[in-house]
């Protein structure tokens, strides 16, 4: 954002190349249908809502990108928004750096998206973007936890663990997606490697960094489907948009 004379230009990069082994056997989480059409397609969707998202880049599963094209050109987008499809890694913070490595130049603002995140409202896609737009290096949507959190020393599954404490509710948050970034902060931040299966959030690498992370308030339609139970919800608030918003 170094010249004030020009544009700001914001994009997306949607990582949808992991199995969701918790949804059960089939197809790739983000390609599982809700309502009939791909949760991708609607993540990609939720994205292109946004007037300020110019550009969306969606990383496939490394064997398919391919039929991941095929798919969401048969679901257009208007013409005011690009699509790019590139393959993923083998974690996610790889597939997130493919995604950023295929970004088209004179990108200001990026946004990281999980695609199992399919009904998360525009308002809160252009919460995200304003607070980065108006300085913020890092910019998280979150709601309050409505349950309290226990911290225990881990045992195999199935074994009683012993709670070692209780975490002040009041100060934490469940953080969700889009997250937001200045793109020189989120490429340096992913500089950093993690070991084992890498960094499942971009602004848990942002805060190695030492760079500021503020949160903006979240909404509630924008769960993750990670169970079969998720899926239930996500169709009755499908069920509801169409009837009451005339969502597609």
């Amino acid at each position: 954002m170094s010249d004030p004379s020009r544009p700001v230009r914001t994009a997306a990069v949607i990582p949808a190349a992991g199995l969701g082994v918790r949804l059960g056997p089939g197809a790739p989480k983000a390609l599982r249908t809700l309502g009939g059409t791909p949760m991708l397609v609607h993540a990609v969707r939720a994205m292109a809502a946004s007037r300020a998202v110019t550009h969306i880049v969606v990383v496939a599963p490394q064997d398919d990108p391919e039929g991941v094209r095929r798919l969401l050109d048969a679901h257009p987008l208007a013409d005011r928004t690009g699509l790019t499809v590139v393959p993923g890694g083998t974690t996610r913070q790889e597939s997130v750096r493919r995604g950023l490595a295929a970004l088209p130049d004179g990108i200001d603002v990026v946004l990281v998206h999980d695609a199992a995140r399919p009904l998360v409202p525009v308002e809160t896609v252009d919460a995200v973007i304003a607070a980065v737009r108006d300085g913020a290096p890092a910019v998280v949507p979150a709601l309050p936890l409505a349950d309290t959190v226990k911290q225990v020393e881990p045992r195999p599954q199935g074994t009683p663990e012993p709670v070692v404490g209780t975490p002040e509710r009041s100060l934490l948050r469940a953080v969700q997606t889009p997250q937001g970034f200045d793109l020189p902060t989120l490429l340096a931040a992913h500089e950093i490697v993690v070991e084992g299966e890498g960094a499942t959030d971009d602004a848990g690498l942002v805060e190695r960094l030492g760079k500021p992370v503020v949160l903006v308030p979240g909404h509630e339609e924008a769960f993750k489907v990670t169970r079969p139970l998720d899926l239930v919800l996500a169709e009755a608030v499908l069920a509801r948009r169409r009837a009451t918003d005339g969502y597609v």
